[in-house]
């Protein structure tokens, strides 16, 4: 199991130790290159007003994805951390199941962006709750001290942008949005 799985990890840590760690949705995925916080006492996120039969995942274990779809199109794939917490995976830089993921998405980018990562990978709602545990999703932690970060606002959010809770692999190409100036 990814080693940041510990239930009383805070979700902003989670967020960046997750950042250079390989994702696989059932052989597809690659590295993923952004990811954004979501706190239990944070207005932007789910679990904010509580516990609901749509964040329920949110509240349940560390280590499992929480599947929510955003406007009542695009389907988004989050790791849960501590109770009422998630960090959203917002880019990967596909490198498996890459014939997989272009059928899915056909051309553009395949991986830039919650919605088309999700359709890329295959993500379904009955996705919500699973385990990262290797049978159908697995993460892999990065290997050595941790890649280089850029640290940024959140983006498509209504509340609480401001916080710096959005993460991504300094110089990746595929990223959601390109992060402000000051990086790191």
């Amino acid at each position: 199991m990814f080693p940041p799985f510990d239930p009383d990890l805070d979700v902003v840590t989670l967020a960046r130790a997750l950042i250079g760690a390989r994702l696989l949705v059932r052989g597809a995925g690659g590295l993923i290159i952004e990811t954004e916080a979501y706190a239990l006492d944070d207005p932007a996120s789910h679990s904010f007003r509580g516990l609901t039969p749509r964040n329920a995942t949110m509240f349940g274990p560390a280590g499992h994805a929480y599947v929510y779809r955003s406007y009542g199109i695009h389907l988004c794939l989050n790791v849960v951390g501590r109770r009422g917490e998630a960090v959203l995976i917002r880019a990967l830089a596909p490198d498996a199941g890459l014939e997989q993921m272009q059928a899915r998405r056909g051309q553009g980018p395949l991986c830039a962006g919650p919605g088309r990562l999700a359709q890329a990978l295959g993500i379904e709602p009955d996705d919500d709750g699973k385990a990262f545990d290797g049978r159908e999703l697995q993460l892999i932690p990065f290997a050595d001290t941790g890649p280089a970060l850029w640290r940024g606002p959140r983006i498509g959010i209504s509340q609480a942008q401001e916080r710096p809770w959005r993460f991504g692999l300094a110089g990746a190409k595929g990223l959601s949005r390109p992060f402000p100036r000051q990086q790191g």
